[in-house]
Protein backbone atom coordinates (compact mmCIF):
# COMPACT_ATOMS: atom_id res chain seq x y z
CA UNK A 1 0.00 0.00 0.00
CA UNK A 2 1.34 3.59 -1.33
CA UNK A 3 1.34 5.80 2.05
CA UNK A 4 3.88 8.09 0.48
CA UNK A 5 4.30 10.56 -2.63
CA UNK A 6 6.93 8.98 -5.27
CA UNK A 7 7.14 11.27 -7.91
CA UNK A 8 8.74 14.85 -7.92
CA UNK A 9 7.30 17.80 -8.36
CA UNK A 10 8.82 17.90 -12.14
CA UNK A 11 7.72 14.82 -12.81
CA UNK A 12 4.10 15.64 -11.78
CA UNK A 13 4.30 18.83 -13.61
CA UNK A 14 5.00 16.79 -16.99
CA UNK A 15 1.87 14.23 -15.86
CA UNK A 16 -0.46 16.97 -15.74
CA UNK A 17 1.01 18.74 -18.71
CA UNK A 18 0.46 15.48 -20.75
CA UNK A 19 -3.42 14.89 -19.27
CA UNK A 20 -4.11 18.11 -20.40
CA UNK A 21 -7.24 18.58 -17.54
CA UNK A 22 -8.17 21.71 -15.77
CA UNK A 23 -7.97 21.01 -11.60
CA UNK A 24 -9.57 23.18 -8.89
CA UNK A 25 -7.37 24.55 -5.85
CA UNK A 26 -9.68 23.96 -2.91
CA UNK A 27 -8.84 24.53 0.53
CA UNK A 28 -11.36 23.59 3.66
CA UNK A 29 -10.36 23.14 7.75
CA UNK A 30 -12.26 21.77 10.02
CA UNK A 31 -11.68 21.27 14.09
CA UNK A 32 -12.66 18.32 15.53
CA UNK A 33 -11.13 15.82 18.19
CA UNK A 34 -9.24 13.18 16.16
CA UNK A 35 -8.26 10.16 18.22
CA UNK A 36 -5.71 8.14 16.05
CA UNK A 37 -4.68 11.15 13.39
CA UNK A 38 -1.66 8.94 11.99
CA UNK A 39 -4.63 6.19 11.44
CA UNK A 40 -6.68 8.97 9.34
CA UNK A 41 -3.97 10.78 7.96
CA UNK A 42 -3.12 6.96 6.06
CA UNK A 43 -6.46 6.75 5.56
CA UNK A 44 -6.65 10.15 3.42
CA UNK A 45 -3.41 9.68 1.77
CA UNK A 46 -4.56 6.44 0.23
CA UNK A 47 -8.37 7.98 -1.18
CA UNK A 48 -6.80 11.09 -2.71
CA UNK A 49 -3.72 9.50 -3.91
CA UNK A 50 -6.48 7.29 -5.87
CA UNK A 51 -8.38 10.24 -6.42
CA UNK A 52 -5.21 11.91 -8.28
CA UNK A 53 -5.33 14.90 -5.17
CA UNK A 54 -2.12 16.76 -4.67
CA UNK A 55 -1.57 19.47 -1.86
CA UNK A 56 -0.47 20.21 1.29
CA UNK A 57 -2.53 18.52 4.60
CA UNK A 58 -2.10 18.82 8.25
CA UNK A 59 -3.95 16.19 10.76
CA UNK A 60 -3.77 16.64 14.58
CA UNK A 61 -5.63 15.68 17.15
CA UNK A 62 -7.52 18.88 17.32
CA UNK A 63 -8.52 18.36 13.35
CA UNK A 64 -7.74 19.03 10.17
CA UNK A 65 -6.28 21.67 7.73
CA UNK A 66 -6.15 20.82 3.97
CA UNK A 67 -5.31 22.69 0.61
CA UNK A 68 -5.44 20.88 -2.49
CA UNK A 69 -5.72 20.74 -6.09
CA UNK A 70 -8.25 18.63 -7.54
CA UNK A 71 -8.74 16.95 -11.21
CA UNK A 72 -12.21 19.37 -12.03
CA UNK A 73 -13.82 16.36 -13.53
CA UNK A 74 -13.45 14.46 -10.46
CA UNK A 75 -14.94 16.78 -8.18
CA UNK A 76 -18.07 15.55 -7.56
CA UNK A 77 -16.35 12.26 -6.75
CA UNK A 78 -13.91 13.88 -4.43
CA UNK A 79 -16.73 16.05 -2.47
CA UNK A 80 -19.18 12.62 -2.37
CA UNK A 81 -16.10 10.34 -0.59
CA UNK A 82 -15.50 13.68 1.63
CA UNK A 83 -18.88 13.07 3.09
CA UNK A 84 -18.65 10.02 3.81
CA UNK A 85 -16.53 11.54 6.72
CA UNK A 86 -19.33 11.88 9.27
CA UNK A 87 -17.67 14.97 10.69
CA UNK A 88 -16.40 16.63 6.98
CA UNK A 89 -19.57 16.21 6.20
CA UNK A 90 -20.80 19.44 4.31
CA UNK A 91 -17.58 20.76 5.28
CA UNK A 92 -17.03 24.34 3.37
CA UNK A 93 -14.97 24.00 0.55
CA UNK A 94 -13.23 27.08 -0.70
CA UNK A 95 -12.05 27.18 -4.40
CA UNK A 96 -9.61 29.48 -5.22
CA UNK A 97 -10.54 32.45 -7.30
CA UNK A 98 -7.80 32.11 -9.78
CA UNK A 99 -6.81 28.64 -10.74
CA UNK A 100 -3.58 27.12 -12.06
CA UNK A 101 -3.40 23.32 -12.40
CA UNK A 102 0.23 23.47 -10.86
CA UNK A 103 -0.58 24.88 -7.82
CA UNK A 104 0.27 22.00 -6.03
CA UNK A 105 2.62 19.41 -7.25
CA UNK A 106 3.33 16.25 -4.73
CA UNK A 107 0.79 15.17 -2.29
CA UNK A 108 1.81 15.57 1.30
CA UNK A 109 -0.77 14.69 4.13
CA UNK A 110 1.34 15.29 7.36
CA UNK A 111 0.54 14.44 11.34
CA UNK A 112 1.27 17.90 13.25
CA UNK A 113 1.17 18.52 16.88
CA UNK A 114 -1.54 21.26 15.88
CA UNK A 115 -3.62 22.55 12.11
CA UNK A 116 -2.48 25.77 12.53
CA UNK A 117 0.75 26.44 14.70
CA UNK A 118 -0.37 29.11 18.07
CA UNK A 119 2.40 28.69 20.28
CA UNK A 120 -0.13 28.37 23.32
CA UNK A 121 0.39 26.27 25.97
CA UNK A 122 -3.40 27.25 27.22
CA UNK A 123 -5.35 24.00 27.08
CA UNK A 124 -8.09 25.50 29.30
CA UNK A 125 -10.01 27.39 26.57
CA UNK A 126 -12.32 25.77 24.20
CA UNK A 127 -11.48 26.28 20.24
CA UNK A 128 -14.82 25.29 19.53
CA UNK A 129 -16.28 27.94 20.98
CA UNK A 130 -16.07 30.56 18.03
CA UNK A 131 -16.91 33.97 17.70
CA UNK A 132 -19.99 35.05 15.46
CA UNK A 133 -19.37 33.60 11.64
CA UNK A 134 -19.96 36.79 9.20
CA UNK A 135 -20.98 36.58 5.70
CA UNK A 136 -19.67 39.66 3.35
CA UNK A 137 -22.52 41.81 3.51
CA UNK A 138 -22.76 41.88 7.48
CA UNK A 139 -18.67 41.80 7.27
CA UNK A 140 -19.02 45.39 4.99
CA UNK A 141 -21.34 46.65 7.79
CA UNK A 142 -19.47 45.73 10.78
CA UNK A 143 -15.98 47.44 9.32
CA UNK A 144 -17.67 50.51 8.61
CA UNK A 145 -18.41 50.84 12.04
CA UNK A 146 -16.89 53.30 13.96
CA UNK A 147 -17.03 50.98 17.05
CA UNK A 148 -15.50 48.25 15.19
CA UNK A 149 -11.25 47.35 15.36
CA UNK A 150 -10.78 45.34 11.81
CA UNK A 151 -7.92 42.80 12.54
CA UNK A 152 -5.72 40.91 9.89
CA UNK A 153 -4.47 37.79 11.71
CA UNK A 154 -2.08 37.23 8.99
CA UNK A 155 1.35 37.84 9.05
CA UNK A 156 3.82 41.09 7.67
CA UNK A 157 4.10 39.59 3.83
CA UNK A 158 0.96 38.40 3.49
CA UNK A 159 -0.93 41.58 4.24
CA UNK A 160 1.85 43.73 2.51
CA UNK A 161 0.30 42.60 -0.29
CA UNK A 162 -3.48 42.72 -0.03
CA UNK A 163 -5.40 44.29 2.68
CA UNK A 164 -8.68 45.15 3.96
CA UNK A 165 -8.69 49.27 4.23
CA UNK A 166 -8.28 50.70 7.44
CA UNK A 167 -7.56 47.22 8.93
CA UNK A 168 -4.94 46.44 11.72
CA UNK A 169 -2.26 44.86 10.08
CA UNK A 170 0.16 43.19 12.75
CA UNK A 171 4.28 43.43 11.91
CA UNK A 172 4.90 39.78 12.64
CA UNK A 173 6.15 36.59 11.19
CA UNK A 174 3.77 34.28 12.52
CA UNK A 175 0.11 34.04 13.74
CA UNK A 176 1.44 33.49 17.25
CA UNK A 177 2.68 36.20 17.46
CA UNK A 178 0.22 38.48 16.68
CA UNK A 179 -1.86 36.49 19.25
CA UNK A 180 -0.40 38.73 22.98
CA UNK A 181 0.42 41.47 20.45
CA UNK A 182 -3.51 42.05 19.72
CA UNK A 183 -4.86 41.36 22.83
CA UNK A 184 -2.53 43.78 24.67
CA UNK A 185 -3.05 46.52 22.06
CA UNK A 186 -6.92 45.91 22.60
CA UNK A 187 -7.08 45.03 26.11
CA UNK A 188 -9.04 48.13 27.09
CA UNK A 189 -11.63 47.53 24.51
CA UNK A 190 -12.44 43.77 25.28
CA UNK A 191 -16.25 45.49 26.15
CA UNK A 192 -17.25 48.18 24.40
CA UNK A 193 -15.72 47.36 20.80
CA UNK A 194 -16.61 45.00 18.09
CA UNK A 195 -13.76 42.96 17.27
CA UNK A 196 -13.91 41.83 13.71
CA UNK A 197 -11.10 39.41 12.56
CA UNK A 198 -9.47 38.38 9.18
CA UNK A 199 -7.56 35.86 7.27
CA UNK A 200 -7.12 33.45 3.95
CA UNK A 201 -9.43 30.84 4.75
CA UNK A 202 -10.75 31.07 7.91
CA UNK A 203 -8.53 29.00 9.81
CA UNK A 204 -6.71 31.03 11.78
CA UNK A 205 -9.72 33.59 12.92
CA UNK A 206 -11.80 30.88 13.73
CA UNK A 207 -8.87 29.66 16.63
CA UNK A 208 -8.02 33.42 17.47
CA UNK A 209 -11.29 33.96 18.22
CA UNK A 210 -12.23 31.13 20.48
CA UNK A 211 -9.06 32.40 22.09
CA UNK A 212 -10.05 35.90 22.25
CA UNK A 213 -13.53 34.56 23.89
CA UNK A 214 -11.44 33.11 26.57
CA UNK A 215 -9.78 36.64 27.19
CA UNK A 216 -12.90 38.45 28.02
CA UNK A 217 -13.71 39.71 25.04
CA UNK A 218 -17.27 40.08 24.74
CA UNK A 219 -18.26 40.98 21.22
CA UNK A 220 -15.96 38.36 18.54
CA UNK A 221 -16.48 38.18 14.69
CA UNK A 222 -14.46 36.71 12.05
CA UNK A 223 -14.88 36.44 8.33
CA UNK A 224 -16.60 33.17 7.37
CA UNK A 225 -14.50 31.32 4.65
CA UNK A 226 -11.98 34.05 4.77
CA UNK A 227 -10.73 36.28 1.83
CA UNK A 228 -10.86 33.92 -0.61
CA UNK A 229 -14.97 32.99 0.24
CA UNK A 230 -15.57 36.59 1.01
CA UNK A 231 -13.92 37.58 -3.13
CA UNK A 232 -16.62 35.26 -4.10
CA UNK A 233 -19.52 36.26 -2.40
CA UNK A 234 -18.99 39.99 -3.08
CA UNK A 235 -18.77 38.52 -7.04
CA UNK A 236 -21.93 36.27 -6.97
CA UNK A 237 -23.89 39.31 -5.12
CA UNK A 238 -22.70 42.34 -6.52
CA UNK A 239 -21.11 43.46 -3.58
CA UNK A 240 -18.45 46.44 -3.09
CA UNK A 241 -15.25 44.69 -2.75
CA UNK A 242 -13.14 46.27 0.18
CA UNK A 243 -9.95 44.06 -0.03
CA UNK A 244 -6.99 46.09 -1.86
CA UNK A 245 -4.58 44.45 -3.39
CA UNK A 246 -3.69 40.83 -3.60
CA UNK A 247 -4.20 37.92 -1.61
CA UNK A 248 -1.29 35.78 -0.23
CA UNK A 249 -1.49 32.23 -0.83
CA UNK A 250 0.63 29.16 0.14
CA UNK A 251 1.16 27.66 -3.23
CA UNK A 252 2.87 27.71 -6.34
CA UNK A 253 0.70 30.84 -7.19
CA UNK A 254 1.43 32.62 -4.21
CA UNK A 255 -1.27 34.96 -4.52
CA UNK A 256 -4.50 35.74 -6.20
CA UNK A 257 -5.50 39.25 -7.44
CA UNK A 258 -8.64 40.40 -5.85
CA UNK A 259 -8.01 44.18 -6.95
CA UNK A 260 -6.35 46.25 -9.51
CA UNK A 261 -4.91 48.08 -6.28
CA UNK A 262 -0.68 47.48 -5.92
CA UNK A 263 -0.32 48.93 -2.09
CA UNK A 264 3.23 47.13 -1.77
CA UNK A 265 6.69 47.89 -3.20
CA UNK A 266 9.84 46.39 -4.89
CA UNK A 267 12.10 45.48 -1.44
CA UNK A 268 15.19 46.28 -3.93
CA UNK A 269 14.12 49.78 -5.90
CA UNK A 270 10.92 50.98 -3.95
CA UNK A 271 8.87 50.71 -7.51
CA UNK A 272 5.71 49.79 -7.15
CA UNK A 273 5.33 46.24 -6.95
CA UNK A 274 3.60 43.46 -5.37
CA UNK A 275 4.77 39.79 -6.75
CA UNK A 276 6.54 37.78 -4.63
CA UNK A 277 9.33 35.60 -5.60
CA UNK A 278 12.11 33.02 -4.25
CA UNK A 279 15.64 34.17 -4.48
CA UNK A 280 17.16 31.52 -7.18
CA UNK A 281 20.26 30.45 -5.01
CA UNK A 282 19.20 27.51 -3.53
CA UNK A 283 21.41 27.90 -0.44
CA UNK A 284 18.54 31.34 0.45
CA UNK A 285 15.31 30.79 -1.19
CA UNK A 286 14.43 34.18 0.47
CA UNK A 287 11.03 34.88 0.08
CA UNK A 288 10.59 38.76 -0.55
CA UNK A 289 9.09 41.19 -3.29
CA UNK A 290 10.63 42.15 -6.49
CA UNK A 291 9.59 43.62 -9.86
CA UNK A 292 10.64 42.83 -13.41
CA UNK A 293 12.90 44.86 -13.56
CA UNK A 294 15.12 44.04 -10.82
CA UNK A 295 13.72 40.34 -11.54
CA UNK A 296 15.83 40.95 -14.65
CA UNK A 297 18.50 42.74 -13.76
CA UNK A 298 19.24 40.67 -10.51
CA UNK A 299 18.34 37.40 -11.82
CA UNK A 300 15.45 36.23 -9.21
CA UNK A 301 17.88 37.00 -6.73
CA UNK A 302 18.13 39.14 -3.24
CA UNK A 303 21.67 40.23 -3.49
CA UNK A 304 24.88 40.15 -5.77
CA UNK A 305 26.30 37.39 -3.47
CA UNK A 306 23.43 35.47 -4.68
CA UNK A 307 23.11 36.29 -8.28
CA UNK A 308 26.66 35.82 -7.98
CA UNK A 309 26.37 32.13 -6.45
CA UNK A 310 23.24 31.42 -8.67
CA UNK A 311 25.42 31.93 -11.85
CA UNK A 312 28.02 29.43 -10.79
CA UNK A 313 27.61 25.61 -12.53
CA UNK A 314 25.06 23.11 -10.11
CA UNK A 315 27.97 20.84 -8.65
CA UNK A 316 29.79 23.95 -7.91
CA UNK A 317 26.73 25.41 -5.77
CA UNK A 318 25.86 22.05 -3.80
CA UNK A 319 29.61 22.38 -3.13
CA UNK A 320 29.28 25.67 -1.45
CA UNK A 321 26.50 24.06 0.20
CA UNK A 322 28.19 20.78 1.77
CA UNK A 323 28.44 20.95 5.37
CA UNK A 324 27.20 24.03 6.06
CA UNK A 325 23.94 24.82 8.27
CA UNK A 326 20.64 25.12 6.26
CA UNK A 327 20.93 28.47 4.60
CA UNK A 328 17.03 28.54 3.91
CA UNK A 329 15.47 32.05 5.06
CA UNK A 330 12.28 30.42 3.98
CA UNK A 331 10.62 31.36 7.32
CA UNK A 332 12.14 34.96 7.44
CA UNK A 333 10.05 35.96 4.70
CA UNK A 334 10.59 39.70 3.14
CA UNK A 335 13.12 40.16 6.33
CA UNK A 336 16.81 40.08 5.31
CA UNK A 337 19.53 43.22 5.82
CA UNK A 338 19.69 43.38 1.68
CA UNK A 339 16.45 44.50 1.51
CA UNK A 340 17.01 48.47 1.53
CA UNK A 341 13.12 49.31 0.40
CA UNK A 342 11.13 46.96 2.74
CA UNK A 343 8.68 49.02 4.32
Amino acid sequence: MQLYNKLSAKERAELIEKAGKERLTVSFYKYHQIGNPTIFRNFLFVLWNEQDVLGRIYVANEGINAQLSVPADNFVNFKEKLDEVSFLENVRLNIAVEQDNKSFLKLKVKVRDKIVADGLEDDTFDVTDIGTHVKAERFNELIEDPNTVLVDMRNHYESEIGHFKNAVTPDVDTFRDSLDLIEEQLKDHKEDKNLVMYCTGGIRCEKASAYYKHKGFKKVFQMEGGIINYVRQVNEEGLENKFLGKNFVFDERRAERISDDIISNCHQCGEASDVHVNCLNEGCHLLFIQCSSCSEKMNTCCSDECKEIASLPFEERKALRKGKAAGNKIFKKGRSEVLKFKK
